[in-house]
């Protein structure tokens, strides 16, 4: 098949192009990452909000490191909803081990929407002490100059919302964690800062850090009570009231906990699927960016000796890439990284090919419904339409980008 074959060839150099574009961002936004933290006179105290659920792998690492913040004045609040939850056996590990850190432990049963996380921060919220907030993701651990740097760009002009990228460290070392790892670095995070670059502003649930007064001019954490993705529902409605999404200079690493290759997928097809609904145009294009996949493509097609070492070039390339991200990053080396590619870009391909055939999502459990979202100029009585309609199905979920 020649005619296929040239396709191929064609695609996987624009793919190794794409990922060299990517490498590119890397690089300029690790340079980013080493600037020192900015010295103020005088910082505003912060409320960092950590919804929690169940005792996730390296949970109290995790929280740890925002027991350690480099940072004058900040209040801690953990939420559970269950006071059964084992997380709150480990927050209050975390009283005893940080005595002078103001730890709070929030525990409502009270549900206020299908969103559990949103539902567990509406319960959090009044007892933020300061008008600062910091929401995190329970499996992020953070540098020790995170907190200034997030409100740092937080205080500069126009800039209403903050969020983060975060790379990746594997709770296991199983082959599934270290392919997670993979993608997360190597995968999201160069698309992301590509994206950055073309002029998105997406916001990411690793970090949303905001005003209080920001928060209460869109609705508050209730209108965010029936989205599948808050992080990016909450982007799209600041920005449509004129505000930015800026991206701080801080890298925080997400815990990948999956051990095995079957919880994986249904995780990254998750991802997939949702992304797709938010942007079906960007997410179609996205599968061009498998270099590898398309040189053994273009191979299979036309057993040749160009085509096979077009694949030995891609490969090649690819690995280099991919190793330097890891070394600019400062992320942990991944064995065998070369011989990991081809299957990691395999499984994401064959991802953004499933990601096609159905419109449902595993999420601790249960099986949701996602759409895509409202338009936000429309208003926030817009979303609550669509999550009155969703009713109907007996799930009321928007999507958006959720880790």
């Amino acid at each position: 098949m020649p005619f296929l074959s040239g396709i191929a060839v064609g695609l996987s150099v624009i793919g190794l192009a794409y990922s060299a574009a990517g490498w590119w961002q890397v690089k300029r936004f690790a340079t980013l990452l080493r600037s020192p933290a900015a010295q103020e006179a005088a910082w505003p105290p912060v409320s960092v909000l950590k919804p929690l659920h169940d005792d996730e792998p390296l949970l109290e690492q995790a929280l740890s490191s925002f027991c350690t913040q480099d940072y004058p004045c900040f209040q801690l609040v953990c939420g559970v909803q269950d006071p059964k939850d084992p997380a709150a056996l480990v927050v209050e590990r975390l009283q005893h081990r940080f005595p002078a850190q103001d730890i709070t432990l929030v525990v409502n049963p009270a549900r206020h929407g299908t969103n559990g996380k949103v539902s567990n921060l509406i319960n959090m919220l009044s007892s933020a002490r300061y008008d600062y907030l910091v929401i995190s993701d329970a499996d992020i651990h953070a540098p020790p100059d995170y907190l200034r740097k997030v409100i740092t760009a937080l205080r500069a002009p126009g800039v209403e919302l903050v969020t983060t990228l975060y790379g990746a460290l594997p709770a296991n070392p199983s082959l599934a964690a270290r392919l997670g790892a993979l993608h997360i670095v190597c995968g999201f995070l160069p698309s992301a800062l590509i994206g950055r670059q073309l002029g998105r502003e997406d916001c990411f649930g690793a970090t949303m850090a905001l005003r209080r007064e920001t928060l209460q001019a869109v609705g508050g954490f209730e209108v965010l009570a029936d989205r599948l993705a808050d992080d990016a529902v909450l982007g799209r409605l600041i920005r449509a009231k004129g505000g930015h999404v800026a991206l701080a200079a801080s890298l925080p690493a997400t815990t990948v906990s999956e051990a095995r290759i079957a919880a994986l997928l249904r995780h990254e097809l998750r991802w997939a699927r949702t992304i797709r609904s938010l942007a079906p145009f960007g997410f179609l294009f996205s599968i061009l960016q498998y270099p590898i996949v398309w040189a053994m493509i273009a191979l299979i097609s036309k057993a040749a000796l160009p085509n096979v070492l077009l694949l030995l070039c891609v490969w090649l390339a690819r690995s280099y890439l991919a190793k330097d991200e890891l070394r600019l990053l400062a992320q942990r080396s991944l064995p065998l990284i070369s011989l990991l590619l081809p299957l990691r870009e395999a499984l994401s391909f064959a991802i953004v090919i499933a990601s096609w055939f159905g419109n449902t999502v595993d999420w601790r459990g249960r099986s949701i419904i996602v759409d895509r979202p409202p338009n936000p100029k429309a208003g926030i009585s817009a979303l609550d339409k669509s999550a009155k309609a969703k009713g109907a199905l007996g799930v009321k979920q928007t999507v958006g980008i959720e880790r």
